[in-house]
C-alpha cells in the first residue's frame, strides 16, 4: 500500500523555523518527483516546492523562495521542507505528494494526510 506520512508541523512565531518530513512507503519513492503543497482559507491551494528524483533540481513558489528549502534522502525514502523566516501568511495545512515531473499535477492521487502550520505575529 502506497503511503506518505508527514511529521513536523506545529506553531511558531514570526521569523521562526520548522522542518517538515514526508516518509514514503509501499512504492519506489526514488523515481518520483515530489512536492509540498499547502492549503489555507486565505490563499487557497498552492504548490510550495517540488523536487526531481535526483534531488538536485528544485522549484519554488515565489512566495517561499529563499526562505524554504526542499530536499530528499532517497536512501531513507524521505523528503523534507526546511522553512525559515516564517510569516503569518505561511499559516496553512501542508502536505506532500508525488507529482508528475515538471508540473504540480498529483500522481495517482498519492498524498499525505496534512499537517497544520500556524505562524503567529
Amino acid at each position: 500500500q502506497v503511503r506518505l506520512v508527514e511529521s513536523g508541523g506545529g506553531s511558531v512565531q514570526t521569523g521562526g523555523s520548522l522542518t517538515l518530513s514526508c516518509a514514503a512507503s509501499g512504492y519506489t519513492y526514488s523515481s518520483d518527483c515530489m512536492a509540498w503543497f499547502r492549503q489555507s482559507p486565505g490563499r487557497g491551494h498552492e504548490g510550495v516546492a517540488r523536487i526531481k528524483p535526483g534531488g538536485t533540481i528544485t522549484y519554488y513558489a515565489d512566495s517561499v523562495k529563499v526562505r524554504f528549502t526542499i530536499s530528499r534522502d532517497n536512501a531513507k525514502n524521505t523528503m523534507y521542507l526546511q522553512m525559515n523566516n516564517l510569516k503569518p501568511e505561511d499559516t496553512a495545512i501542508y502536505y506532500c505528494a508525488a507529482i508528475c515531473c515538471g508540473s504540480w499535477s498529483k500522481k495517482n492521487n498519492c498524498r499525505s494526510q496534512g499537517t497544520q502550520i500556524t505562524v503567529s505575529s
